[in-house]
């Protein structure tokens, strides 16, 4: 079949050009608008938190799912709260906008001491003002707030706004998704250019560039439909620019290779495609099927996420078996200059490094999997102690902007960091939630002020301030107990962020398991097919699960427990890992990964069918794929630290993932545990109960060329 597509291509291949460059340049043209139209609502519909926050938005037109704004003022050295409560009280009287929810150190409610820190001069005031759509809930109301306390001062000190909103937005400039794409195919550009040495390197970035504007196009299409998240445009600007250039390179390298031993180049075109093509189909369809695990789950952004991620691969795939054969037989020998010049020969594809590296590992075959087993269990023993959730607020203060330095003052004067997220309660009694609720151990204190702004159709709000962050372990006890407490009371719900983070875990994890097992048992049937074996598949699913848990581990080492995040990021340890990264982290390095592990294991059993034994085809296939896997998980490597440059601390978490992921996967599982694993079990990997095996394509390639000969 591959055979029959290529020709059809070469055949055609003015038409082919033409329909990839209408999309291509409609897809590029359009990519700022697709861009606009992304959303970024994370809530988790049907959930009880998310049900809460939307009737509180609906009652009050503030807070439910947006955290408040914290207004924080620190006083100078000898003056106190309580002797400036006038000049305050003149401030706070600022905030009383219409529709705006305001709770203060100096209201006459439960908890307001709880407001002020324990020096007795930093007080915080938490302002609720009317949302709006998009990435900044408050981009409306955040410079009324300030402009209504511009100027005003307390004992000569300026209040500063700040919380989790403002924090966000303070962790670096906006900027457009082409500044990572650029990072990203810079490191790329040095990397093929080291690996090919001619014009040939700019081939696999042109067929990325192709993928990446023409899936932009298509997550047009997809905003017509649904709400796309905004962290799809950096999956598809970065992860894109690696698997493309992956399936780009691998097929480039087989047609070299085939060029090198004496095919002519339409006919190296042929064999390439029916050989690395249809390792590239394999691995593409995996990837995608491994990206169901999201589209399959309950929340919105994640599907999104899924589907955008869908597109990558089969975009990518699309590229590598219609356009890039067009460009290698059209073009590729002009290409090839200035490595080869009249007469010289292509570089062979077989590397002397991996061939040593693969003799060595069949060799010592048995002591290489023990010691690469032993690695990948030590990286992967913090993943049993990783907390999901939201980041710790304090983690997010990074830098020295006014809202950062604002907030640590306020988490060092020893007032609750709960205070930028509180849990929110609705209820049709206050005065009984304020008592009940007031009496939970972990709980700092309860807002409940007077007025109107708090109180709407025969119910109320209450706010509980928790004595620590949501995000610590004692934080999610006492939110617990605050959730099982209001449970209790009449007309009761609890609503928040905190609570919201609890239910997306739930949702998210909670049937997680079936999922995943539906797409392994796909993954197993597709690659046992590809491979014609029923141990290979087996090996290469228990390697991918391996490889995910050590990067888990050292994400959770890295930023949950904070080794080497100041030194790497300039940021401090997260306490939470972002609930949504291990999921989708586990959707793409498991697809991305099994490209590696695809790529090897049809090489080694090419070998096999070509009459070598386990042990020689193992080390065929490592020396001819070693060079390749490297410099693709490399040029992906480079995408996701391009990837971790966005200022945002969940992308931050989710790139490292990704990143380490794919370094360990190409160095320590593929370069190593996968050949040693092979070779041990020899004669075994190709046992395959349905009939006799198919005739692998390289061996037909050896045979035409002898013909030809």
């Amino acid at each position: 079949m591959m055979g029959r597509l290529t020709d059809w291509v070469l055949r055609h291949r003015l038409l082919v050009v033409l329909v990839w460059l209408v999309l291509a340049v409609t897809g590029g043209y359009l990519a700022p608008t697709t861009i606009d139209r992304l959303g970024f609502d994370f809530s988790s519909p049907g959930q009880e938190a998310y049900e809460a926050n939307v009737d509180i938005v609906e009652r009050f037109g503030n807070g439910g799912d947006v955290d408040p704004l914290v207004v924080a003022v620190t006083l100078p050295e000898g003056t106190t709260v309580e002797e400036s409560t006038e000049e305050l009280a003149a401030a706070y009287g600022r905030l009383a906008q219409p529709g705006w929810r305001v709770a203060t150190p100096l209201q006459d409610t439960a908890g307001a001491a709880e407001l002020v820190g324990e020096d007795g001069r930093t007080a915080v005031a938490l302002v609720w003002p009317p949302q709006v759509e998009g990435p900044a809930p408050y981009a409306a109301a955040l410079p009324q707030l300030e402009g209504a306390l511009s100027g005003v001062t307390v004992a000569g000190a300026e209040f500063v706004v700040t919380g989790s909103e403002p924090l966000a937005e303070s962790g670096g400039s906006e900027r457009p998704i082409i500044v990572e794409i650029a990072l990203g195919a810079g490191g790329a550009m040095v990397v093929l250019a080291l690996v090919f040495g001619s014009l040939l390197a700019l081939v696999p970035l042109l067929m990325a560039g192709v993928a990446i504007t023409t899936t932009f196009l298509l997550v047009l299409g997809l905003t017509t439909i649904t709400d796309v998240s905004f962290i799809v445009q950096y999956l598809v600007g970065l992860i894109g620019l690696g698997v493309a250039i992956d399936y780009s390179l691998l097929v480039v390298m087989r047609w070299r290779e085939e060029r090198a031993a004496g095919a002519g180049n339409d006919d190296a075109v042929r064999i390439a495609m029916t050989t690395a093509g249809r390792a590239v189909v394999f691995s593409g369809v995996t990837v995608a099927i491994s990206l169901l695990s999201l589209v399959v789950l309950p929340l919105p952004f994640l599907r999104t996420v899924g589907f955008g991620g869908l597109f990558i691969p089969l975009v990518s795939v699309l590229v590598a078996l219609t356009l890039l054969p067009v460009i290698l037989a059209s073009a590729g020998r002009r290409l090839e200059w200035p490595r080869t010049r009249a007469g010289r020969q292509v570089p062979a594809a077989a590397s002397r490094t991996w061939h040593r590296v693969g003799s060595t590992v069949v060799r010592h075959r048995w002591t290489s999997a023990l010691l690469a087993t032993v690695l990948l269990a030590v990286l992967a023993l913090p993943v049993l102690g990783i907390r999901l959730g939201s980041p710790e607020v304090v983690a997010t203060a990074n830098g020295s902007g006014p809202a950062a330095t604002a907030f640590r003052a306020v988490a060092d004067s020893g007032i609750s960091p709960s205070v930028a997220k509180p849990v929110e309660v609705l209820t049709a009694d206050r005065a009984e939630a304020v008592d009940v609720l007031s009496g939970i151990d972990g709980v700092a204190g309860v807002l409940a002020p007077e007025g109107p702004a708090w109180e709407s159709g025969g119910v109320g709000m209450v706010d509980v301030v928790l004595a620590t962050d949501p995000s610590t372990d004692a934080g999610r006890d006492a939110l617990a107990a605050v959730r099982a407490a209001a449970d209790e009371l009449p007309d009761t719900i609890v609503g928040g962020t905190a609570a919201g983070d609890v239910d997306s875990v739930a949702g998210i994890y909670g049937n997680a398991w079936w999922i995943l097992l539906i797409i392994v048992v796909i993954t197993f049937v597709l690659l046992a097919r590809a491979l014609r074996s029923i141990w290979l598949p087996i090996k290469a699913l228990v390697l991918n699960v391996v490889s995910v848990a050590a990067a888990y581990g050292m994400t959770v080492w890295i930023w949950q427990e904070g080794h080497l995040t100041d030194l790497l990021f300039g940021a401090t340890a997260t306490g939470t890992l972002t609930f949504w990264v291990p999921i989708a982290a586990f959707s793409f390095l498991f697809g991305l990964s099994m490209d590696y592990e695809v790529f090897i294991l049809s090489r080694i059993r090419e070998g096999h069918e070509r009459g070598m034994t386990t042990d020689e085809a193992t080390v065929h296939g490592v020396s001819h794929t070693g060079r390749l896997v490297t410099s693709a998980a490399l040029i992906l490597f480079l995408a996701f630290v391009a990837l971790s440059t966005v200022p945002v601390v969940d992308v931050k978490i989710f790139a490292t993932t990704l990143a380490l992921g794919i370094l360990l996967d190409a160095t320590v599982v593929r370069g190593v545990l996968t050949p040693a694993l092979v070779a041990g079990f020899g004669e075994f990997n190709w046992w395959w109960p349905f009939g006799r095996r198919a005739e692998v394509p390289g061996r037909r390639a050896d045979e035409e060329r002898a013909v030809s000969a």
